[in-house]
């Protein structure tokens, strides 16, 4: 019924329709004004065939906008977007009506003293934009306007909350230009807001969505820098929203930003004081590592519908091409570096061509491997600005690496070296290649002389080690902030976090370094280094030992030194050293399968830390859970190449004691099985997978939903180990848990076509069988469809004596069955039969047909009434049968002619 039918109810006052509205919409009874008010779009309906009567309503209720009563005002608002969608559908007749009568009182409600009737006003704006149902001109003219004056810093505080509220939500449905010239300024003067703390907030809150609107221009050169005030903000709560906006800010930005500028900033969210932030950032850590994903490097694409998918094998990327993901640009000319079978150290000293050997005005790289290196072609080194770099080695033998980086950040100030070998023919002999090395060293030092042309290449740096820098400088920052609250237990855990992620971005940009010199070494030249190693070794020795490399070590606080071998441990120079840089943390054990160049390696190892039980402790309970939902994304990102930095994690959480985190692996470990691949799937998931299906029910559910998708990456052979599994999927934990085997039918209905028609009859066939049994109907209609699919394998690969025993067995168990309900069934499964023309209709009559007719007589009514219904339905409803099936109707008695 309409509210406003008893307008048009004749009465005692002789008045029209029209006059009656406006009696009672200026009626002194409140109740009468707000049964006007919800009732307008009725009125508009009744009233829009005549313009002038139509611009009278208008009238009215403008002057009803003026309602005293506050629900009178908050009824009226509550119509304004129905009205405009109505009006938009008669734009012909009343082009401007809503821009001339309404619009302005949805803006005036903005600024209305009572607080339901702005709360109102704000949410028919918003409804007005999402439908697109306001002018650009009114948008830039009205609205704006009124925001602005709303969220000026002398406007009043409740006012300005709640504009700045709609400022953010209104900024991803209005075009990119309106915002940046509008709205952007705005914003960005309401981030540095200091009165409210609470305009800030919503500010953090609503980042990312500013950051998306504006685009990637902007947003470095405008938002990046408050980002970074808001993430320092003395409120934590603040702090809080800038984590869980993360993702979303780091969309938005280049790889360079994103690399240098929020990796940096994101470790010191997660190693906040605050426990709340700490928990925010861990939760954001996998979605902001996902961010940095590259197709190019990882090999995969997630296509436009949402799937996963893979590129050609001709753009398999290998290691080398991961550079692309993390904007490292590292030269050709670098020297290049690859192991080779023998066990004796080189040592490169770079020398200036100016300034001789002097060990205070040039760098010294030392390099030190159990096994020969190979050089190949020129050999360029530079130091940068305060480079602190560290690298560990894959073998057991560690490489350790000593790089002495000088304090001026230009480039220009690199020292360059140049290294030329003769032939392996004149170099080469056999006794100096497998005696200990020679005092000799004056051939090598003059193979060692630099060219003053080569300057300029020598002076190339990885772009990568500079960002990392950054990051370690930053880290270091909020370490000296935190050494005055030593006394609080929290942060002495952060300190340790902090220290790690210091260590962890040093060991990333010695692994770049050498990383990519192995990559370009095609071990060419191996003969030519055993009589330039042999040599070298004494000078490595004497250089180690001599007091004025030890001076100078002290002097740089950008040298690095790693420990080698157990031999090398014994160096108390460099054990003091790492202690210095280290702020007197105990050094750590780093495993090298767990660094990459795709991604910041401090990101990575405070994610891999997530499956650490003291972190359960000091930041959130579920934080297991969520390192495990982020999973997948952080392969993706990594790539299949990388993918051993993730397994030791991903088998730790598959034998987590939460079944919460389990679960969550089994509904993804589908998606994660097309990352990897089936080499690595079979080596690694599948015994994760195998585990699943034991597990409970809560686990099992999520492999089973997507059973189909992990069984068809599987190899053939592999896939048919699970056909006598898969009938283990029936029995479940809890009888009453009918969707489980709901689940179970409608996977078996796609994982027909993995099996051959033998395995299907074999082993799938007995399933389907026991489903359609089931005491809940729902299991039981489905469980027809998966009896109708295998019927259709069999026929479509001409395994017809298979589906003859298949139907010989559905008529002695259902059609003969003692209970009415096995009866029902059979005629459940005909009907299906029928419908989907899964099998050839002479076969039909003469298997099934009569079977299905003789149910005519049943004795339970319920049977009966269900064959006339799937005669009708299947049969007489099709139109033209086939001759065979008529000829088979056409023998049965009058019984069934009765229940036609």
């Amino acid at each position: 019924m309409r509210i406003t039918a008893f307008l048009d109810i004749p009465g005692q006052d002789n008045l029209t329709p029209l006059a009656r509205l406006e009696k009672y919409a200026f009626s002194e009874n409140i109740f009468n004004r707000q049964i006007i008010a919800r009732g307008l779009l009725d009125v508009f309906r009744d009233f829009s065939n005549n313009e002038e009567d139509f611009l009278t309503v208008m009238e009215i209720v403008v002057r009803l906008s003026e309602d005293a009563e506050p629900t009178v005002r908050t009824e009226l608002m509550e119509q304004i977007p129905p009205i405009a969608i109505f009006l938009q559908e008669s734009r012909p007749n009343f082009p401007t009506a809503f821009s001339d009568y309404l619009m302005p009182i949805v803006v005036r409600y903005l600024t209305d003293p009572n607080n339901q009737v702005r709360k109102a006003s704000q949410e028919a704006l918003l409804i007005l934009l999402e439908q697109e149902l306001l002018a650009q001109n009114d948008i830039e003219n009205k609205v704006c306007p009124i925001l602005l004056d709303l969220s000026a810093p002398d406007s009043d505080d409740e006012y300005k909350v709640e504009a700045v509220n709609i400022i953010c939500k209104m900024a991803s449905m209005l075009s990119k230009t309106i915002v940046e010239r509008m709205l952007l300024p705005r914003f960005c003067e309401l981030c540095g807001d200091g009165k409210l703390f609470q305009v800030r907030k919503v500010c953090a809150a609503s980042f990312g969505d500013i950051c998306n609107a504006v685009g990637q221009e902007s947003t470095e050169r405008f938002l990046i820098p408050k980002f970074f005030e808001l993430c320092s903000d003395s409120v934590w709560g603040m702090r809080k929203a800038c984590a869980e906006c993360f993702m979303a800010v780091s969309y938005t930005t280049s790889p360079e930003v994103r690399r240098s500028k929020l990796s940096p900033l994101f470790i010191n969210l997660i190693s906040d004081p605050c426990r709340w932030v700490r928990q925010a950032a861990f939760q954001s850590l996998g979605p902001f590592i996902s961010t940095f994903a590259n197709p190019s490097s990882a090999g995969l694409y997630i296509r436009e519908d949402g799937t996963l998918s893979i590129r050609p094998s001709a753009q398999d990327v290998t290691s080398s091409s991961c550079q692309a993901g993390n904007n490292a640009n590292i030269t050709s000319a670098s020297t290049n570096i690859v192991s080779s079978s023998l066990e004796q150290p080189i040592e490169i000293k770079s020398e200036s061509s100016t300034e001789g050997t002097s060990a205070e005005a040039n760098p010294l790289i030392r390099v030190e491997s159990p096994r020969t290196d190979l050089l190949k072609g020129s050999s360029n080194s530079c130091g940068g600005p305060g480079e602190a770099l560290t690298r560990l080695s894959q073998n057991d033998n560690t490489t350790a690496c000593v790089i002495e980086g000088i304090k001026d950040c230009h480039v220009s100030n690199c020292q360059g070296v140049n290294s030329r070998f003769q032939s392996a023919e004149d170099i080469f002999n056999t006794f100096l290649y497998w005696r200990p090395p020679l005092p000799d060293i004056s051939q090598d030092l003059e193979l060692l002389q630099s060219k003053t042309e080569k300057h300029e290449e020598g002076c190339s740096v990885s772009k990568a080690m500079c960002n990392n820098c950054v990051a370690s400088s930053e880290i270091k920052k909020v370490l000296e902030s935190l050494q005055e609250h030593m006394d609080d237990p929290d942060v002495q855990a952060q300190v340790q976090v902090l220290s790690a992620a210091l260590r962890a971005a040093q060991l990333e940009s010695i692994n770049d370094y050498e990383t990519k010199r192995t990559e370009e070494s095609n071990g060419k030249l191996q003969n030519e280094l055993s009589t330039f190693e042999a040599s070298h070794a004494t000078v490595e020795k004497n250089t180690l030992s001599s007091s004025s490399f030890q001076d100078d070590v002290s002097d740089q606080s950008t040298t690095i030194i790693l420990k080698s071998t157990e031999s090398e441990e014994q160096h108390n120079g460099t054990i003091e050293f790492l202690k210095k840089e280290q702020h007197n943390n105990p050094p750590i054990e780093v495993d090298k399968s767990k660094l990459q160049d795709i991604i910041p390696q401090p990101l990575l190892d405070q994610y891999l830390s997530m499956t650490d039980p003291a972190r359960a402790q000091t930041v959130d309970t579920e934080i297991a859970k969520h390192c495990a939902y982020s999973l997948p994304g952080v392969a993706l990102t990594l790539g299949r190449q990388n993918w051993h930095c993730l397994k030791d994690t991903y088998e730790t959480l598959a034998a987590d004691v939460q079944w919460k985190v389990r679960r969550t692996l089994a509904f993804s470990i589908h998606e994660l099985a097309v990352i990897l691949g089936d080499q690595l799937t079979a080596a690694d998931l599948v015994p994760i997978f195998n585990g699943f299906l034991k597990d409970l029910d809560e686990v099992r559910i999520g492999v089973l939903k997507h059973l189909y998708d992990f069984l068809k990456l599987l190899h053939a052979d592999k896939r048919r180990e699970y056909l006598y599994q898969l009938q283990e999927f029936v029995v479940t934990d809890n009888s009453r848990n009918w969707r489980f085997r709901y689940e179970l039918a409608e996977q078996l209905i796609l994982i027909l076509e993995l099996y051959s028609p033998n395995d299907v009859y074999d082993y799938l066939r007995h399933i389907a069988l026991t489903l359609c049994s089931d005491k809940v109907s729902e299991v039981r209609w489905i469980s027809f469809k998966l009896v109708v699919a295998i019927l259709q394998k069999f026929y479509a690969n001409n395994a017809n004596a298979l589906g003859l025993n298949f139907i010989n067995e559905l008529v002695a168990r259902f059609r003969h069955c003692s209970k009415w309900i096995g009866r029902q069934a059979f005629a459940f499964i005909c009907q299906a039969v029928v419908e989907e023309e899964c099998m050839p209709v002479d076969h039909f009559v003469e298997h099934l047909l009569p079977s299905l007719l003789s149910l005519a007589s049943d004795p339970v009514p319920n049977v009966r009434v269900l064959l006339a219904k799937a005669l009708r339905q299947t049969l007489l409803e099709k139109g033209s049968l086939p001759s065979p099936l008529l000829t088979g109707i056409s023998y049965v008695n009058g019984s069934i002619l009765i229940v036609l």
